[in-house]
């Protein structure tokens, strides 16, 4: 009985200390297409940037301003496109960091709608997904650039479906 209990206790010691650090999270939207797909169940690194800042191609999940239908904060999930203190610039369908276009062989479509031309504020990061024609993200208002402080996580794993288990 005491070997029961004993391997009870380390289990659930296990447990508490992957929660600190592992967030499993279920994709809703289609807009990291074709990196992440409606229901693919990933973890996220919650202390990915405790000691370190985000880099380009992270993919995160943050706080946003929507809200949803329960009026519950909706949490979003997109990569990570400029950096604090960059130049970023959308001009004819290209993403331009500090005057050089960005290669993205990940997107869904080989262009981003959009005329931006901003300077990221610092503490702050510049977002989309994927699939830019149906993404939410940095290019609108409503979401705009986020703080580094409103991220969860960053995406490290995808666990589901079995057939696409990689890590990012």
């Amino acid at each position: 009985m005491k070997e029961w209990i004993k391997d009870i206790a380390i289990a659930l010691i296990i447990a508490i200390i992957v929660i600190q650090f592992v967030k499993p999270t279920i994709v809703k939207e289609s807009s990291m297409e074709p990196t992440l797909y409606q229901n693919n169940y990933i973890f996220l690194s919650k202390q990915a940037y405790t000691f370190g800042e985000p880099k380009r191609g992270d993919i995160i999940v943050f706080h946003s301003k929507l809200v949803q239908e329960n009026g519950d904060e909706k949490l979003l999930i997109k990569r990570v496109i400029g950096l604090p203190g960059e130049e970023l610039k959308i001009n004819n369908g290209v993403v331009y960091i500090n005057g050089v276009a960005l290669k993205e062989d990940y997107i869904m479509e080989n262009y981003t709608s959009g005329d931006i031309d901003i300077k990221v504020p610092e503490g702050e990061i510049f977002v989309m997904g994927d699939n830019r024609e149906v993404s939410v993200d940095s290019r609108y208002s409503e979401i705009g650039c986020v703080k580094i402080n409103d991220i969860v996580g960053e995406a490290i794993f995808r666990i589901y479906p079995f057939n696409k288990i990689r890590t990012f």
